[in-house]
């Protein structure tokens, strides 16, 4: 069992930037493939980014990338993920998952651990 804790979501007017965290609570945290998720009210949840075990390997959504970066310190059981130039349209609410499929998946099915979730609300 892994418990996954995410942190950093705010208010922010656009064009701003936020850092959201998420903590692990297993030593072997470095097994997982780690991934942020999103979920706009009223809309599915969509990958926004996923980082390998070893933090050399990461995919992005479309629409996020260039603007938003993960990022993992397994040092710290944490994952990252720096959020600039931010638009309204990024507003949902941000989960972190870990998955033990070893490979970059995508699919929120695939990810076997979610964070209970931090609200990123982005204003025009």
């Amino acid at each position: 069992q892994v418990q996954l804790v995410e942190s950093g979501g705010g208010l922010v007017q656009a064009g701003a930037s936020l850092r959201l965290s998420c903590a692990a609570s297993r030593h072997t945290f470095s097994f997982y493939v780690m991934g942020w998720f999103r979920q706009p009210p009223g809309k599915e949840r969509e990958a926004v980014g996923v980082i390998n075990e070893s933090g050399t390997g990461t995919n992005y959504a479309d629409s996020v990338k260039g603007r938003f970066t993960i990022s993992r310190d397994n040092a710290k059981n944490t994952v990252y993920l720096e959020m600039n130039s931010l638009k309204p349209e990024d507003t949902a609410v941000y989960y972190c998952a870990a998955s033990r499929s070893g490979v970059l998946v995508t699919t929120a099915a695939q990810y076997d651990y979610w964070g209970q979730g931090t609200q990123v609300t982005v204003s025009s």
